[in-house]
C-alpha cells in the first residue's frame, strides 16, 4: 500500500485527506501497526487511481495470517486431525483440479499407496504415529468421489507413475485403482508424458484449485493457501496449459500399464 501511495505520488497527508481520515492513520496502515479494514483499502486504493487492485489487496489482507501454515503445528496431533481437517472445504467444492508431478491425487489413492506415504510423512516429521487412523479417515474422506454433484479434473505427470511408495503389489493395485478411479463419469484423467516433444508449461509444485476461489500449494514445510484472485487466475493459466499436453482415455491407460509392467 505504501508503494500505491508513493507510485501516486500522494504524501500520508494528501492521502488521509483523500480518505477522509488522519494522516497518522495511514502511518499505521503503512507500518503494519493497524491492519486496514476491506473498506480502508478500498478507499486508499481509489485514493491512489488503483481501485482495481482493492480486490486483490483485501485478499491478500485478509489472508495474511493463514496463508503460510506450518505442518508440524497442524499435525502435532498426528495425521488423523489433518485429514479431518480438508472436509469442510471438500464439501463445499464443486470443482476439483489438481496438478502433481510426484504423487497420485489424494482423491484416487488406494489404502497400501495412502498407508506408504503417511507412513513415510509421519516418520520423517518425527510426529505420534496414528498412520492406520489417518489412513482411514483419507479413504472415508474420499468417498466424496462418489457424491454426485461435483467433478474432478486430474492431471499427474507420467512420472508420478513411478515412484514406489509402497510394495510392489500396493503399488499394482493402486495403479490399477487409478485406471477404474479415471473412468468414473465425474473425473477427468490426464497424464502428461514424460516423452512429450514440447512443453509450453514446466513442470510445477502441486496444487489443489478448489472452484475458483483457492488454491492450495503443499510444501515440505507447509500447505500455502492463494486466496488472491490474480494468483488463482494465473494458477488456472497453468492449469489450462498442463492439459494440453496431457493425454486422457486409451493413451493414458497404456502409459499406467507400462508403469505397471515396470513393477515386475
Amino acid at each position: 500500500m505504501r508503494e500505491l501511495r508513493a507510485e501516486a505520488g500522494l504524501s500520508g497527508s494528501e492521502l488521509g485527506t483523500r480518505c477522509g481520515w488522519t494522516h497518522s492513520k495511514s502511518s499505521l496502515i503503512e507500518n503494519a501497526r493497524t491492519p486496514p479494514t476491506p473498506d480502508d483499502i478500498r478507499r486508499w486504493c481509489e485514493a491512489c487511481g488503483a481501485g482495481g487492485q482493492a480486490r486483490d489487496i483485501i485478499a491478500q489482507s485478509q489472508n495474511a495470517q493463514s496463508l503460510h501454515t506450518e505442518w508440524r503445528r497442524r499435525a502435532r496431533t498426528g495425521l488423523k486431525q489433518l485429514q479431518h481437517s480438508y472436509v469442510p472445504l471438500f464439501r463445499s467444492t464443486r470443482l476439483f483440479r489438481v496438478y502433481s508431478a510426484t504423487l497420485l491425487p489424494h482423491f484416487v489413492q488406494t489404502e497400501g499407496y495412502a498407508a506408504g506415504l503417511l507412513t513415510a510423512i509421519s516418520e520423517f516429521r518425527e510426529i505420534p504415529n496414528d498412520v492406520a487412523e489417518a489412513m482411514a479417515a483419507r479413504m472415508q474422506r474420499n468417498q466424496i468421489l462418489r457424491e454426485p454433484g461435483r467433478r474432478y479434473v486430474l492431471l499427474v505427470e507420467e512420472s508420478a507413475l513411478r515412484h514406489q511408495l509402497a510394495d510392489t503389489e500396493a503399488m499394482a493395485a493402486q495403479l490399477g485403482y487409478l485406471m477404474t478411479a479415471g473412468a468414473m463419469p465425474a473425473v477427468s484423467l490426464g497424464i502428461i508424458p514424460m516423452a512429450i516433444g514440447h512443453r509450453p508449461q514446466w513442470p510445477l509444485e502441486t496444487f489443489h484449485m478448489y472452484d475458483d476461489t483457492l488454491v492450495s500449494i503443499e510444501l515440505l514445510s507447509a500447505r500455502v493457501t492463494l486466496t488472491q484472485p490474480s494468483e488463482i487466475a494465473l494458477y488456472a493459466k497453468a492449469f489450462t496449459a498442463l492439459q494440453t499436453m496431457a493425454v486422457y482415455g486409451p493413451d493414458a491407460r497404456a502409459l499406467v500399464m507400462n508403469a505397471v509392467a515396470a513393477l515386475h
